[in-house]
């Protein structure tokens, strides 16, 4: 199983915090770092420091050598696929093909209301999700290429350079099981989901084999992943010290680890947390993003990687 740190860089990301994680991330053995692609705190601060996605980015693609990183996700309500396109293979050169690009539909109403940034209805994102990624793999044949198609299309159009690899890898974000999951099926190098416990995430996996079955693609080229919020600690009043933290930032979060546990989230000792993942990689999950909410415990990342890395990597 591989190993990653998520944040979620609205809700408090500062330039002095990224550099720490990113550090962290490189130096302590995790396989990547990503970060959601927000606007604002989706926790109702507007004040929180936000970073801008892809600026931020780079940052790491210069400052590191070793570890994957991209957003979790970018929502094509945000962007204009070409400008995610050529964004994402700049980043993918830069640092010599370690950038996943992660897109999703979109889905956060007040966000988007208070930037003015339209919303369409679930369908039309769906819609413009599938054309989006669609677009993303025409303009990687190294060719001129048309594509005729609702929302987004090519008029011989090229994209140079080309992926470090020959191919951008895409990460498709999302459970939904009629229209994610197909389009993960065609289009995803990797597919994410996360708030689901281990037999939704059996079910799901199902699904998307018969998906990739439709379209007559092996659903073991497509990696599965997990974004998961962590509480570790050494013991019992340390798990509950990390739980408060996070739920200072999102107090929407369970109260104690036995409700963090009982929602599928990762709470406990280093020993516990491993037994955890096990059942997780039973279920079929490759890689782990683990949700850090707390920016500044960089403490819980070292507990983590010290304790857990050494028996699931």
């Amino acid at each position: 199983m591989r190993v990653g740190v998520m944040i979620e860089g609205q809700e408090g990301l500062t330039w002095e915090r990224w550099l720490r994680l990113i550090d962290a991330a490189e130096d302590m053995g995790y396989e990547s770092l990503c970060r959601s692609d927000h606007l604002t705190s989706l926790a109702g601060d507007s004040k929180r420091p936000s970073l801008e996605t892809w600026t931020s980015l780079t940052l790491v693609a210069v400052r590191t050598r070793r570890i994957r990183f991209g957003p979790m996700v970018s929502p094509v309500t945000f962007y204009q696929p070409a400008l995610l396109a050529k964004m994402a293979v700049s980043l993918d050169t830069l640092s010599n093909g370690r950038m996943d690009l992660g897109i999703g539909g979109g889905w956060n109403e007040p966000e988007h209301a208070t930037f003015g940034i339209p919303l369409p209805p679930v369908k039309e994102r769906l819609d413009r999700l599938e054309a989006a990624a669609r677009y993303i793999r025409a303009l990687g044949v190294g060719e001129p290429v048309t594509l005729d198609q609702p929302y987004y299309g090519l008029r011989k159009a090229e994209n140079y350079p080309l992926p470090t690899y020959g191919r951008l890898r895409v990460v498709v974000g999302g459970r939904g099981e009629k229209r994610t999951l197909r389009i993960a099926a065609e289009f995803a190098d990797e597919w994410n989901v996360t708030r689901v416990d281990p037999d939704g995430f059996r079910q799901k996996r199902e699904v998307l084999a018969q998906h990739c079955a439709a379209v007559r693609r092996d659903p073991e080229t497509i990696a599965r992943s997990l974004m998961i919020p962590l509480a570790i600690g050494r013991d019992r009043p340390d798990v509950a010290r990390r739980i408060a933290a996070a739920r200072a930032i999102f107090p929407q979060m369970p109260a104690d680890d036995e409700a963090w546990r009982k929602a599928s989230f990762l709470a406990g000792t280093p020993r516990e947390v491993v037994e955890s993942l096990k059942q997780w990689e039973a279920a079929g999950v490759q890689r782990v993003l683990l949700q850090m909410l707390d920016q500044e415990d960089l403490a819980a990342l070292e507990l983590f990687a010290r304790h857990v890395l050494p028996h699931v990597k």
